[in-house]
């Protein structure tokens, strides 16, 4: 029976994928295609603050090509904010994200006088946040989403600071 000499292959196959690496650069902590992160790690991935979304999200899915987000949450979740803002979560949470915006969003309101108001959009520029529920905006400190709202108490559940202390109202049109 003839001896078959080995393919000498393998050792260049090797020897590309190692320099493949050593060029392709350290590799980063985590990245958006990560199936590990969660809901609050992708928005901040998009440069948005995890305080956009209340304690205890479940999931998320993502559609990295089209940039659809839905986040999933243990039921519905409501709370009031400095006393006069009123929010509202649905459980599951839907729009679309790209860096420094989420548009097209269902399934979060905010009381405006005597009417719910579905919020639109929400965008950063710079230090701030834009909050859009259509032909209204308002504005507040990127400071004040730092922390996520707990339901039924936003952010004072344990007396913690107040959210959205540096905003203005809904006042200003788009």
């Amino acid at each position: 029976m003839p001896v078959l000499a080995k393919p000498r292959s393998m050792p260049l196959f090797v020897l590309l994928f190692v320099v493949c690496i050593f060029f392709a650069g350290p590799l980063p902590t985590y990245s958006l295609s990560d199936d590990t992160l969660s809901a609050y790690q992708v928005l901040e991935g998009y440069n948005l603050p995890i305080g956009l979304l209340p304690k205890g999200a479940l999931g998320y899915e993502l559609d990295r090509d089209t940039g659809r987000f839905k986040a999933y949450l243990n039921g519905s979740c409501s709370f009031s904010l400095e006393g006069s803002y009123q929010l509202k979560y649905k459980s599951t949470i839907s729009g679309y994200i790209s860096k420094d915006m989420l548009r097209n969003l269902s399934g979060v309101s905010v009381k405006v006088l005597l009417f719910w108001l579905n919020i639109v959009e929400v965008r950063r520029i710079n230090d701030e946040l834009d909050f859009s529920v259509g032909i209204v905006s308002a504005n507040f400190a990127i400071d004040n989403f730092e922390e996520c709202p707990g339901c039924g108490c936003g952010l004072n559940c344990d007396n913690g600071p107040s959210l959205l202390t540096n905003g203005r109202p809904f006042v200003s049109s788009t």
